[in-house]
C-alpha cells in the first residue's frame, strides 16, 4: 500500500484487480497514464481464475474423461473398472488456479502501476477513502469489483443453510445428493459435474427450459442428455419454501401448477451473481446504479463523466473476454479522449461447457424476432455427421443464422462436440461480415467437426441470391 514514499494522486484509479481491471491498467500505462490499481479481496487474481472459468473447466474436464473412459468398450476398448479419487481432482484444480493467479498477481506487481491492497469508497467524485486509513485522489476511476452470489429468494433458505458455486469449488467430499437451483450457465455445468461423479442430482429451474437465453431447440438437447444421464430436471417452477426433513434439506414448489418437492443432503444455489458495488457509496461520486448494476454507455462511461465502469460490476454480460475487452475500451478512452472506442456486441460469443458443448455468436432466432430483425435459419445435425459418427458424439447440431437479402451472417449456435471450438469458425466469418456464399464456398477438410458449418450454409446460399453475381 502507499506510504510516505508512494503518491496517493493519480491520473487513473481502477478498483479491482480481476480480468477487466487488469485491462484497464496496463491499457492506461501503457498509454503513459499515472495508474492505480486498488483491490481489496482476500485472493488476487478475478473471478474468472478463482472461482468462475477456469477451476470450473478444470473439473469439468475431469468429468469429461471419466464420462468417455467409462463408455470405452464402444471403440472395442476394456479399460477395466474406472473409479475415480475426488481429492485427486480437486488437488489438480488447485495446482492449476494456484498458477494462474501466481501469473496474475506477479503481472499487478510488475511495477507498471501501482498496486494496493486495501478496500476502497467514495467519498467524493475524485476521492476514495481505503480502510488503511489513506486516502486516494484521481482525475479518472474505472470500476471493475467484480459480482458476488446473488442473495437466495427464500429466507428460510438461509436457515436450512446451501452452498453456492463459490463452496462447491473447495468441497472436500462429495454429496450423495444434491438439488440445483437454478438453469443458468453455472447450475447446468456444475449439475453435470456432480451427475457424472455418481452425485444423485436434482435441478429446479422456473422458466420453461434451462439456458433461457438461448434458442429453445438447443435447450432441449441439453435437457434430453441431463435426463439420459439420470439428472432429475423440473423446468417452469416456482418456488416456495425450503425445509429440513432429517439428514435431507428440501425444496417446496410449484411445478406446472402442481405442488411439488425434492430432497437432496445438499442444496446448491445456483440463481446468478449480482455486481458486487454495495460498499463502493456510488452516490458520492455521483454514479448511477439501475437494479444493481453500474449503468454505462457504449464507450463504458458512467452518468459520472471522469468514471468508467468494465466487467461484471456493470451487469451486462458476465464473460471474461468482454470484460477485458470494455477495461481495455474505458482506459483508452481516458487517454485518448480525442479518439474514442465503443464496445460492438454484434460479435457477442457465449459458451456453455456441459458435454455436448452449447455456444452462440451474434443474434439468436428468438432475439431477431424480439428485434424485428429478418432472418433466413438453416440447421444441420451431429447424428448425420461423419466425423462425429466416428466419435460417438451425435447430440444437437449446428444452425445459421442469415440476412434474407444479402446473405451475411447474423448469427451461430452449435450444440455439439467442442462447440466452444467450433463457434469461432463463424466468429471469425462474422468479424469479417462474411456471406453464406463466401462460407459454403470456403474449402473445408474432410472427414472434420469443423465441415459441418457447410451444410447451413449451402442450404442458405441456395436460397439467397448471392449479391456478388446480381
Amino acid at each position: 500500500m502507499p506510504t510516505a514514499s508512494h503518491s496517493t494522486e493519480f491520473d487513473v484509479t481502477i478498483l479491482g484487480g480481476g480480468s477487466a481491471g487488469y485491462a484497464a491498467a496496463r491499457t492506461a500505462a501503457a498509454a503513459g497514464l499515472k495508474t492505480a490499481v486498488i483491490e481489496g479481496g482476500s485472493q488476487v487474481g478475478g473471478l474468472c481464475i478463482l472461482r468462475g472459468c477456469m477451476p470450473t473447466k478444470a473439473l469439468l474436464y475431469a468429468a469429461e474423461v471419466m464420462h468417455t473412459t467409462r463408455k470405452a468398450g464402444l471403440f472395442g476398448i476394456h479399460p477395466g473398472e474406472v473409479h475415480f479419487d475426488f481429492a485427486e481432482i480437486m488437488a489438480r484444480k488447485n495446482r492449476l488456479i494456484g498458477e494462474f493467479a501466481d501469473y496474475r498477481r506477479d503481472q499487478l506487481e510488475s511495477n507498471r502501476f501501482e498496486f494496493i491492497r486495501a478496500n476502497a469508497r467514495f467519498t467524493s467524485p475524485h476521492t476514495v477513502n481505503l480502510d488503511s486509513g489513506i486516502t486516494v485522489t484521481s482525475k479518472h476511476f474505472v470500476l471493475s469489483t467484480g459480482s458476488v452470489v446473488s442473495p437466495a429468494p427464500l429466507p428460510d433458505l438461509d436457515a436450512l443453510g446451501y452452498i453456492t458455486s463459490d463452496h462447491a469449488l473447495s468441497l472436500e467430499h462429495l454429496p450423495k445428493s444434491l438439488i440445483v437451483l437454478g438453469g443458468g450457465a453455472v447450475a447446468v455445468e456444475f449439475a453435470q459435474f456432480f451427475a457424472r461423479f455418481g452425485v444423485q442430482v436434482t435441478l429446479i429451474q422456473r422458466s420453461a427450459h434451462i439456458l433461457k437465453e438461448v434458442d429453445p431447440e438447443a435447450a432441449v438437447v441439453i435437457e434430453k442428455v441431463f435426463r439420459d444421464e439420470g439428472i432429475q430436471l423440473f423446468t417452469d417452477t416456482r418456488l416456495q419454501s425450503a425445509s429440513r426433513d432429517g439428514d435431507l434439506k428440501t425444496i417446496h414448489f410449484e411445478h406446472q401448477g402442481t405442488a411439488t418437492q425434492a430432497s437432496a443432503q445438499e442444496i446448491l444455489f445456483a440463481l446468478g451473481r449480482s455486481p458486487n458495488i454495495g460498499t463502493l457509496n456510488l452516490e458520492a461520486a455521483g454514479v448511477t446504479v439501475d437494479k444493481g448494476r453500474i449503468v454505462v454507455d457504449r464507450a463504458m462511461r458512467t452518468s459520472a463523466h471522469h468514471i468508467y465502469a468494465a466487467g461484471d460490476c456493470t451487469g451486462l454480460h458476465e464473460i471474461v473476454h468482454v470484460a477485458i475487452q470494455q477495461g481495455e475500451i474505458a482506459a483508452h478512452n481516458i487517454a485518448h479522449p480525442e479518439a474514442p472506442k465503443e464496445i460492438d456486441y454484434r460479435l457477442l460469443v457465449n459458451a456453455i461447457f456441459t458435454d455436448p458443448q452449447l455456444a452462440v455468436v451474434g443474434l439468436t432466432e428468438q432475439a431477431a424476432r424480439q428485434q424485428g430483425i429478418a432472418v433466413l435459419k438453416a440447421s444441420y445435425p451431429f447424428n448425420d455427421h461423419g466425423k462425429s459418427l466416428i466419435m460417438d458424439a451425435m447430440d444437437g447440431f449446428v444452425s445459421l443464422l442469415a440476412d434474407p437479402r444479402t446473405g451475411e451472417i447474423l448469427g451461430g449456435c452449435v450444440v455439439g462436440p467442442v462447440g466452444g471450438e467450433l463457434i469461432h469458425q463463424i466468429v471469425t466469418a462474422m468479424a469479417n461480415r462474411m456471406t453464406v456464399h463466401a462460407l459454403a464456398a470456403m474449402p473445408h477438410y474432410h472427414p472434420t467437426l469443423a465441415e459441418i458449418w457447410s451444410y447451413p450454409a449451402e442450404e442458405l446460399a441456395d436460397q439467397i441470391p448471392n449479391p456478388e453475381k446480381l
